[in-house]
């Protein structure tokens, strides 16, 4: 049995995972917030996918990994030792993006003119995961 692809699996289901319950969490504040108010649902909807980038870096990654696995490059066991830590990194960071941006949707709607600046923290929060992401492709 060949176990070469765990680390490349578990970064992408990591990364996945962390999306998922990222989206997941603002996903259900947009819901609550548009059973509030008459207009700006697109703007909450929007709010509520941004965790989902994660899983894109996770995707990615799994791809060189898999990829530097197969052309000898990177160890297997290097492969799940990456793979779990940069996609633990990734999953926090969707998981507490999802958060910020629930909070984002719940303020933006009591005063919609700061919905723009809410994405600072956004951006703050989702640095992390591409900080993890980039270093994984400098040791890949």
């Amino acid at each position: 049995m060949d176990f070469s692809m765990i680390g490349p699996g578990i970064v992408l289901g990591l990364g996945c995972l962390g999306s998922a319950i990222g989206c997941g969490i603002a996903g259900m504040a947009s819901h609550g917030v548009m059973s509030r108010v008459e207009e700006g649902h697109g703007k909450f909807i929007g709010l509520s996918a941004v965790p989902s980038s994660q899983s894109i870096y996770g995707f990615v990654l799994m791809i060189l990994m898999s990829n530097s696995i197969k052309a000898g490059s990177l160890s297997p066991l290097s492969g799940i030792g990456i793979g779990f830590f940069v996609g633990l990194a990734i999953m926090i960071s969707a998981v507490y993006q999802g958060r910020c941006a629930a909070t984002a949707i719940q303020a933006s709607s009591k005063q919609p003119a700061i919905f723009g600046k809410t994405f600072a923290a956004l951006g703050i929060v989702e640095s992390f995961a591409l900080f993890a992401f980039v270093f994984a492709l400098l040791i890949i």
